[in-house]
């Protein structure tokens, strides 16, 4: 398979794990504290991918290894996914959708503004705000007018999504061991240790009580485990690595389509024409930024093949 038809295929697997993950986030944390979750899904996959690691042999991470992967941790699993995990007890699973789709808008803004940064397309921010817009048109304004949004948790989604940006676009940069599981299962096992302290500072260790918890909450945590640890967090690093911030960016507008279908579908949620509509603006959106940027790489790639060409002729 070609690399091409790999990140398409690996673009699909974000667009739908982590799209039901909203549904997983909001079934785990109804009888489980929100950052305690996070810890247990996060330490639980990353004991399970550094092991499997050791299988494949290879040379031991290094201080330098692991002082990356807790940088990354910080950025994408503790200030990212912990927030987010803890807002979706104060805000509805639509507000976090419309407000974690802004990570696309500032993955692009940072890479255009990192030095040597890249300069989006015109269809590329085009296609990015149509996607901004098609999640507005699917969970607002009429639904966020029913009720005030928690101000605390809608900040909490920003600065996550921030933060998930950021480590996204440093993520290339800071090296981790060869063997990308390795690199990934001591992501998450910082961040699951990260994010044990945080409960416990949050007073949700001396709370919790496994009696009370149910096992619908069970299952939404071995979803999330699973599903959007094991196999979408290893995905989505491997992008990180293949493709342009700018296509990979595009899962944002695609995720809350997902999430408010599987509501619709499991939670009792209506599915309007409204829906419908959104649905295929924030789709299409996806697409057109996806084939911008695509286009426009490849337009550079054949520029440097015929800069490269040009400078062997005059060598010779």
């Amino acid at each position: 398979m070609s690399l091409r038809w790999r990140i398409a295929l690996g673009l699909v697997t974000i667009y739908l794990l982590w799209g039901s993950t909203f549904l997983a986030i909001r079934v785990a944390v109804g009888t489980i504290p929100p950052f305690l979750m996070a810890s247990a899904r996060w330490t639980i996959a990353g004991i399970v991918l550094y092991s499997l690691s050791l299988l494949g042999g290879g040379p031991r991470p290094t201080l330098v290894h692991w002082r990356n992967a807790v940088v990354l941790a910080f950025l994408l699993i503790v200030a990212s996914n912990g927030v987010v995990t803890w807002a979706e007890t104060r805000v509805s699973s639509g507000v976090a959708a419309l407000l974690i789709a802004s990570v696309s808008l500032f993955m692009v803004l940072l890479d255009w503004l990192r030095p040597r940064g890249v300069r989006p397309a015109g269809l590329v921010i085009a296609g990015l705000v149509l996607g901004v817009l098609g999640v507005m048109l699917l969970v607002g304004p009429t639904k966020l007018s029913g009720a005030p949004v928690d101000r605390l948790g809608a900040l909490g989604l920003l600065v996550a999504s921030f933060s998930f940006a950021s480590g996204s676009l440093l993520s290339p940069r800071l090296p981790l061991p060869a063997l990308k599981i390795k690199g990934a299962g001591m992501e998450m096992i910082a961040g699951g240790v990260m994010l044990f302290f945080t409960a416990l500072l949050h007073g949700e260790v001396a709370s919790f009580s496994l009696a009370r918890v149910t096992s619908a909450s069970i299952l939404g945590l071995f979803f999330l485990v699973v599903f959007g640890s094991l196999v979408g967090f290893t995905v989505f690093l491997w992008l990180m690595r293949n493709a342009s911030p700018a296509i990979v960016s595009t899962y944002a507008c695609v995720n809350p389509v997902v999430a408010v279908l599987l509501g619709a579908a499991f939670g009792g949620e209506p599915l309007t024409p409204r829906t419908l509509v959104a649905t295929a603006v924030s789709t299409a959106a996806a697409t057109r930024a996806g084939t911008a940027a695509r286009g426009r790489a490849r337009s550079a790639a054949s520029r440097a093949a015929t800069a490269t060409s040009a400078g062997s002729s005059s060598g010779r």
